[in-house]
């Protein structure tokens, strides 16, 4: 497993390695029976989950970021994949808080399964749908960073993440290389008063990947998220 990581050049302190070998084995089991995801092999898992949540520390630092006076660097991963890249990202990131927001109950508990059996204790889960979290009073507008890795259509996305951050704090979606959907966002973007500020594009078993970073630049209009279900019937576009 570490000459993996080391091909991809990233540096794990020994505990950190610990956490993700006994991670592959309780995803592994976990994935046996209730079948989590269709990669299987070690180091496929490897590869296309582990490495593909953490390779974003090695374009941005959580911690350097933030304000030299915050108490404590909020992260919120959006439809987290069955732990990724929540899980990766709190083994390597131990003084950053994530938290995950789904509002499927069974991928809701097996996050919390993972994080207890890996001992994590800066990992939190909310069980809700999007477009009611973003229009909670205690949670709009309160995260520093939000995430979300392969998930909605990115007009949609946005709609869902961007209420939930500060202003002037960052979104970042891990998308495949598709200029044509970076394209649809473009009115989402301004609607949402924010911006695409960063792309960094890589590569994970010959597979191209980007990781897009967003800037929120004012206060979310109150009219978004909008209720249930309009936001992926009808995108903004």
């Amino acid at each position: 497993m570490l000459k993996t990581f080391k091909k991809y050049n990233i540096e794990l302190e020994k505990d950190e390695l610990e956490k993700f070998e006994k991670f592959l084995e309780i995803f592994k089991q976990k994935n046996s029976q209730i079948n989590l995801s269709a990669i299987r092999e070690n180091q496929d898992i490897i590869e296309k989950h582990f490495i593909d949540s953490i390779i974003l520390n090695t374009f941005m630092d959580f911690e350097e970021n933030a304000l030299p006076d915050s108490a404590e660097v909020e992260v919120a991963d959006m439809w987290t994949g069955w732990g990724f890249p929540l899980i990766p990202l709190a083994i390597v990131n131990p003084n950053i808080n994530f938290t995950w927001i789904d509002s499927v109950w069974k991928k809701l508990k097996a996050v919390e399964e993972f994080a207890k059996k890996l001992n994590l204790k800066n990992v939190k889960t909310i069980n809700t749908r999007a477009e009611e979290l973003g229009q909670n009073p205690k949670y709009r507008e309160s995260f520093d960073f939000v995430v979300s890795r392969a998930t909605a259509y990115f007009p949609t996305l946005l709609e869902f993440v961007i209420p939930l951050l500060k202003v002037w704090w960052i979104f970042i979606a891990y998308k495949l290389d598709d200029k044509e959907e970076l394209k649809s966002a473009k009115k989402a973007l301004s609607r949402l008063s924010a911006k695409i500020f960063k792309i960094k594009n890589y590569e994970i078993a010959w597979q191209k990947r980007t990781l897009v970073f967003i800037e929120k630049l004012h206060p979310t209009h109150k009219k978004y998220p909008r209720k249930i279900w309009i936001p992926l019937k009808d995108p903004i576009k």
